[in-house]
Order: structure tokens, then sequence, then C-alpha cells
């Protein structure tokens, strides 16, 4: 039988959840889920609260909660992905990929030919929807705990900022090879826009401890280069 999950962003326990607002409504109205129907709640703390629905009301759907179990297991590799911002249905692709793959943090860049440029309340917007975007993969793929999505920020700072065992930043004129590495603990992923990264962002990146990596002989699209990066990454080093 098929288990619905759903993140709530409150705290869960054993017994009696209500559930209001647009996840009510998701849960009573679209998914047409009805008393004695099995669901699956998390919150991020990296436990499930398994339950059924009792009861679907107008505006509340009530649901009985069984004890905690513990969720998925997280890859060993803790991943920090830059991501230099695209337009549209790209950037959301990205994301949403990235988290199926276990990414821990995502920090949206600005760089040179990013033609994406966000500031005040549209940032904050985009950065909430990006952030939802995280939690529904979630709930589609089985991870209890949500990855951050940190406010956009320029390549400099982040450059300056991030704090891993191994820096690798995705460039196709290298001959790096990557079993050659220590396996890490953690890792920064730098990924550039359509164009690439400037030749100046390269070498800023190399000179903060990045090391250039090739991750096949063709030039990848900005949202398909973290689902191959991420992909070879839990190989060597994860729990693929």
């Amino acid at each position: 039988m098929r288990v619905s999950r759903f993140y709530l962003d409150a705290p869960l326990a054993e017994g009696e959840q209500l559930l209001e607002g647009d996840l009510a409504h998701y849960v009573g109205r679209v998914l047409r889920l009805g008393p004695g129907a099995a669901v699956q709640l998390f919150n991020g703390s990296g436990q499930e609260w398994p339950g059924e629905v009792v009861e679907v009301g107008k505006r509340q759907v009530r649901l009985s909660l069984h004890a905690p179990l513990p969720g998925l297991a997280e890859s060993p590799l803790l991943i920090h992905l830059g991501q230099a911002m695209s337009r549209g249905e790209r950037m959301d692709w990205a994301i949403q990929k990235a988290v199926e793959l276990g990414v821990n943090r995502i920090t949206p860049l600005f760089t040179e030919r990013c033609e994406v440029r966000l500031q005040g309340e549209r940032a904050d917007k985009r950065q909430q929807h990006w952030q939802q975007i995280a939690i529904s993969a979630c709930e589609q793929c089985g991870r209890s705990r949500v990855p951050v999505i940190a406010a956009p920020m320029a390549l400099s700072d982040w450059l300056t900022e991030l704090d891993v065992q191994l820096k690798l930043v995705l460039h196709h004129r290298t001959d790096q090879d990557l079993r050659n590495l220590p396996a890490p603990a953690s890792l920064g992923l730098l990924i550039g826009p359509e164009g690439g990264l400037s030749a100046t962002e390269i070498e800023q990146a190399q000179a903060a401890g990045f090391h250039a990596a090739r991750f096949g002989p063709r030039v990848l699209r900005t949202e398909t280069a973290p689902v191959v990066a991420l992909s070879i990454a839990q190989q060597l080093w994860g729990d693929f």
C-alpha cells in the first residue's frame, strides 16, 4: 500500500495531529485521502512519524500518529553545492535533483555570466520557492532531513566562506583524476552558469583551494552538471 509522506515544520509526537491551511487542503482536497489512508510525517529532525488519516474536514485534517521511527540514513559525505543561478525551471530542476542525490546545502551564486539578478523581496521569494522545491524533493525521495537552500550570494563571498575538506570546481579543460584524491568527509562543488565560469573566476576558485575537475569528455549544461557531479561523488565517496 502506498504511503504518502508530508513535511510539517512543527514539533511532532505520537497521538493526534491536526493539519491546517495549504497542507490540509492538499491532503484532503487534492490527494483526496480519506479516513484510514496511511501517511508518514517528518519535520527535518531525522525521524518519521507513521500514522493514518482519521477525519477530513473542510479546513482541517485530523491524523493519528504512531511512535516515531528512524528516518532514512543520510550519506556519510556532506556536500555543499554552489550553483550559479539560471533562469526559470532550470534552477528548480537542478535543486530538485541535487536534493534527491543527497546534497546537504545549496547556495545559489551570482557569477560574471549569470543572467539572473535578484535582490530584496524578490530574492527572498525565490529563496523560499527553492526551499519548497527541496522540501517536495525530500517528500518524494524519502529523506528525513531537509537540505538548506541559502540566500543567493556573490561567488567571491562564497569562496571565502566555504569550509569543507575537498573543493571541486567543474572545468572541462583539465585531466584531474578524481580517483587519485583522498576520500573527504565533506565536499564543496562549484557549478558555473550557462557559458561557464570565466577564467578569472576559475583562478579565484583555485586560489581558494579548489581543484579543477572534469566529469566526462562533454560540456554539460548548468542544470545537468550537478546531477553528474553528485552522482560520481556519491559513487566515489558516499553511499552509492
